[in-house]
């Protein structure tokens, strides 16, 4: 029985380290973007749950739920950047490249 491994040797090729010298300033910008919108994502999650407001003395009117979920989001947005997730994850996928 042959087994070819082609595919996983062409998947290893293409993650090899000797491309990286190519990484232009471009994609330093676009990880970044993206891991403040990570931290922000993280930030929601905490907000969603620590914001979760279930009061039985007064009932829910149709659009409360959308609201919070509005208000998280926005507040995630304005939060993030400040705990430092951001910052640390960058220099971890930078060191990385």
């Amino acid at each position: 029985m042959r087994v070819d491994t082609s595919a996983a040797l062409s998947a290893y090729n293409a993650s090899s380290t000797q491309n990286l010298g190519k990484i232009k300033p471009v994609d330093d910008v676009a990880l970044k973007e993206q891991t403040d919108a990570f931290e922000a994502f993280l930030v929601k999650e905490v907000l969603d749950i620590a914001l979760k407001n279930e009061n039985p003395l007064f009932p829910e009117d149709p659009g409360d739920k959308i609201y919070n979920s509005m208000y998280n989001d926005a507040m995630s947005r304005a939060l993030s950047g400040g705990f430092g997730f951001s910052q640390m994850l960058y220099d971890f996928l930078k060191e990385r490249a």
